[in-house]
């Protein structure tokens, strides 16, 4: 098992990813993009603002992924990380990838690495409690939405 930064070459599996995710997380219809290459400048250009982390298995073979960028605490005035997702494919689940893909994470910043989970998603966080991690009590998510 090895966890490595993504390249360009890497795109149409880390879009299948994406999709595979967004099935998972009952959200098909989320995904907004038809095209892997309108992902191209936001992970790989010169204005990237996203990145993404690879765990493969011992063939070689894509068993998940993180995308993530880096954030900022005013109160501790560390740069941090936002993983805004993770996700291993259920053939490769319980095999060591997420906490390889989190530990890869937590080594690239001496803040925070902080994400949000569904509710419903009772397994996750069971796994990331597991780790030491917990919810942030208080805190509601908010969005606001591009108009369409």
């Amino acid at each position: 098992m090895a966890v490595r930064p993504a390249t360009a070459e890497d795109l149409p599996e880390i879009a299948a990813l994406i999709c595979e995710l967004a099935e998972y997380e009952r959200l098909t219809g989320a995904v907004a993009w038809s095209d892997p290459e309108e992902l191209r400048p936001h992970l790989f250009g010169g204005s990237a603002v996203a990145r993404v982390l690879l765990a493969t298995n011992e063939a070689g073979c894509v068993a998940g992924f993180a995308l993530w960028f880096p954030s900022f605490s005013t109160f501790l005035a560390r740069p941090g990380i936002w993983l805004e997702d993770l996700f291993v494919r259920p053939e490769h689940r319980r095999q060591g990838h997420a906490g390889a893909l989190l530990e890869a994470l937590r080594s690239m910043t001496t803040g925070r690495v902080e994400w949000s989970v569904l509710d419903w998603n009772a397994s996750a966080q069971r796994f990331y409690r597991s780790l030491g991690a917990a919810p942030v009590d208080g805190w509601t998510t908010w969005r606001a939405a591009p108009e369409a």
